[in-house]
């Protein structure tokens, strides 16, 4: 069995306990119209081209001999400035283990662990399962979710984890489907099995203006999580950047006049990220 991955970060601060590393899981069910990892939301392997830093110098699009780049169409080795590469590699559980287990004096000094994140992750659950259990229960790990998974999925994987990082976008269905393109009822459903589960966790809320910072989105998450804890996000003015280098477009418009300060004092539990 292999899993797909976009992205390795070590000496993460922001996603658990401790210094961590976060393994970057690529697809994802979503399509968020806010989202700033683009380059995790197609599930096979893509081209990743800069075009900013571009130069127009033309190497890339010669033909090569690599057979690792006939899938694009550009060699992937060439580019002086490292501007064009394939996002995802694959590894099996084992492989991606071993790797993270290498770190493992880190994690003990500084109280971090190993963070699953996305992307996804549990759109490879199976993949998910077993890599968890090849890390052994003397590392620390956590899991970042949309919560848009199967019962079955999501109720085997956080038993596997320490720690449970969940988002909660938006309480109103149909506003769901509009800005993220499925449900929230399952999402809602697998939220209140964490709460019930006795796993420690952190329900997380990305605050998009006029979107999900609103009086009565906010309300609504705060009714439903009670006096469970949550982390509050700023909205990430970089993330559309990152969009034209896998070929895609950022939509969002978000108008000047909707970026407020909501009152956050509705949560009994709540830090708000800087």
């Amino acid at each position: 069995m292999n899993g797909l991955i976009f992205d390795i970060k070590e000496f993460s601060i922001r996603d658990g306990e401790g210094v961590r590393t976060t393994v970057f899981f690529k697809g994802c069910p979503l399509r968020c119209a806010w989202c700033h990892n683009p380059e995790g939301l197609s599930p096979t392997p893509e081209l990743w081209a800069d075009p900013a830093r571009c130069r127009e110098c033309g190497l890339c699009r010669k033909p090569c001999e690599h057979t690792d780049c006939r899938p694009f169409g550009r060699c992937l080795h060439i580019c002086p400035q490292d501007l064009v590469k394939c996002i995802g590699k694959t590894y099996t559980p084992h492989e991606l283990a071993a790797r993270l287990r290498r770190q493992k004096p880190m994690f003990d000094a500084m109280g971090g662990g190993v963070t699953l994140s996305g992307g996804e992750p549990l759109l490879q659950a199976d993949f998910c399962a077993e890599l968890l259990g090849e890390l052994g229960s003397d590392i620390h790990k956590t899991i970042e979710t949309s919560g848009y998974a199967s019962q079955r999925d999501f109720e085997r994987i956080i038993y596997l984890c320490d720690f449970v990082i969940m988002d909660l976008k938006l309480m109103d269905d149909a506003a769901h489907r509009r800005w993220t393109g499925v449900s929230n009822a399952q999402i809602l459903s697998n939220a209140k099995l964490l709460m019930e589960s006795g796993v420690k966790h952190l329900f997380r809320t990305p605050l998009i203006p006029g979107i999900t910072d609103t009086e009565e989105n906010l309300q609504a998450i705060a009714a439903f999580i009670g006096s469970e804890p949550i982390e509050l996000l700023p909205y990430n003015d970089l993330a559309p950047a990152k969009y034209a280098a896998v070929g895609r477009t950022f939509g969002l418009e978000i108008d000047p006049a909707k970026k407020r300060t909501p009152d956050l004092s509705i949560f009994q539990n709540a830090i708000l990220r800087k």
